[in-house]
Formats: C-alpha cells, structure tokens, sequence
C-alpha cells in the first residue's frame, strides 16, 4: 500500500490507530483487497479481530471521484464492489473520527447540536440548586468551556454555534431575565476590572 504523500511531511500517511480505530488512507492507485490481505494476516498474528460491520469509507478527492465511488462501491475499478455492510459515506453526511465529525460538504453546525444540548440540559440541572453568581462563574467554565474545548479544537466552532452558546450563558447566568442587570461585556472582565465588583 502506497499510502499519502503529503508535501513537506517525511513520512507517507498510511493509518492512524487509536485504542480500538483504525484509520486507514487509501489512494486510487492502493486497492482494498490488497488492504484486506494485510488485515487478514495481522489478524492471525496478532489474535485481534476487526468489526467489519463499523467499517465506514469516506472518499475524498474531487467530486467525480467520490460520486464513483458512492455509485460504483468501488475503492479501485479492478475491486469488486463493497459489500452493502460497508457504508460509503455521501456528501453531505459525516462520521466521527476521533471526536471529529468529518465529510465532504458538511454543514459545520450540525456536529455542534448535540453538544450545546448537553450544555443546556447541564445547565438547567445546576440551575435548580440556587448556585451563586460566583458559583456559576465556575459552572460556566466546567460546563460550557468543558464541554466544547475538544471540539472546537478538532472543529472550530461556526459563529452561529458562538452566538447559540453565548445565549445559554447568559440565560443561565441571569436565570432567563428579560433585562440582564449587566452586560456581558462587563461581567467577562476579570474581578479586579469591574467584573463581579
């Protein structure tokens, strides 16, 4: 397997491994039953088994490549055709990979939702326990600055997604008042700068 040559990078990207994912970069010249060979003597070896039924193939490339692929399920012309257990992923949907929601021609927001549900459902459970406004400073950091520091470091985070995020903040810091009696802008400052003084 030839792997991906990328410019300026020493090694050739061939496969990622963590815990139990394997990321495996095929090029149009690699095919999959030369993959399979491999796998299926490693598995021999090593005494591991690979779930083919979480098996997920995302082409990349260019359009007529990838529309090939989704048609034909084919990785390589001389291939036969995946079998239907194999989900070959269109534009449009993603997979996750590593915390990351990737794919071609994905809307950004979509991997964010289940998150800022999370972060709302957190917030209305510390909510009923009356926290402080000190309290809730910390609650914030936790929860909100917790619970999307991963993904916006794999994802970046859309500005809807920061406008979604900036509103269940307040909302939460102000219990849904109408008129918060304070804006924003002040209660990021640092304590010393006006914050909570």
């Amino acid at each position: 397997l030839s792997g991906y040559h990328i410019p300026g990078v020493a090694d050739k990207i061939l496969i990622t491994l963590f815990a139990d994912d394997a990321t495996i970069y095929l090029p149009t010249t690699d095919r999959l039953e030369d993959l399979q060979d491999i796998l299926t003597i490693w598995c021999k070896a090593s005494g591991a088994k690979f779930n083919t039924e979480k098996t997920e193939i995302l082409p990349i490339g260019n359009e007529e490549h990838r529309t090939n692929v989704i048609v034909s399920r084919k990785l390589h012309q001389d291939d036969a055709p995946l079998p239907e257990s194999i989900h070959v992923v269109k534009d449009g949907e993603t997979i996750r990979s590593l915390g990351a929601w990737i794919g071609n021609k994905a809307n950004p927001v979509v991997p964010w939702e289940r998150t800022l549900d999370k972060v709302n459902r957190a917030f209305k459970r510390l909510q009923k326990g009356h926290p402080t406004l000190n309290s809730k400073r910390h609650m914030v950091q936790h929860m909100a600055g917790g619970m999307t520091q991963y993904l916006t470091k794999v994802q970046g985070m859309p500005d809807p997604i920061i406008d979604s995020l900036v509103k269940l903040i307040r909302n939460f810091i102000w219990e849904d008042a109408p008129q918060p009696p304070l804006a924003l802008e002040r209660l990021y400052l640092r304590m010393e700068e006006g914050g909570i003084n």
